[in-house]
C-alpha cells in the first residue's frame, strides 16, 4: 500500500514538471514580430502627413512602434487617443494606412 502511494505521488510530480517545460516552447515560437518604441517626432514625414489628416487630425497620437514581421515587412503602430477613447493605426512607411 506504501509502495502504491509513493508510486502515485512520484507520477503526479512527474506530469507537472512535464507541463512546466511544454508551456514557454509554445509561446517563444509564436512571437514572430519585433516592436521598437519611435519617438513621435521622429516618425517620417509620410506618416506625419497621414496623422494630420482629415480623417485622423482630431486623434492625438501617444506612442509610436516600429513592427517588424516575421517576412520582414515594416509598418509603424501608433497609439491615438480622443476623448478618453484609444485606437491603433498601422501605417507603412509611404504614409498608406494597413487594414
Amino acid at each position: 500500500m506504501i509502495l502504491s502511494a509513493a508510486f502515485l505521488a512520484f507520477a503526479g510530480l512527474t506530469t507537472v514538471k512535464a507541463s512546466e517545460v511544454k508551456a514557454p516552447v509554445i509561446a517563444i515560437q509564436q512571437d514572430s514580430t519585433t516592436k521598437v518604441p519611435v519617438k513621435l517626432e521622429e516618425l517620417p514625414d509620410a506618416v506625419k502627413t497621414t496623422l494630420q489628416s482629415d480623417k485622423y487630425k482630431e486623434f492625438t497620437p501617444s506612442a509610436a512602434f516600429l513592427v517588424t514581421a516575421a517576412n520582414k515587412s515594416e509598418w509603424y503602430l501608433v497609439e491615438l487617443a480622443k476623448e478618453g477613447q484609444t485606437a491603433s493605426l498601422k501605417i507603412g512607411k509611404d504614409g498608406v494606412v494597413v487594414e
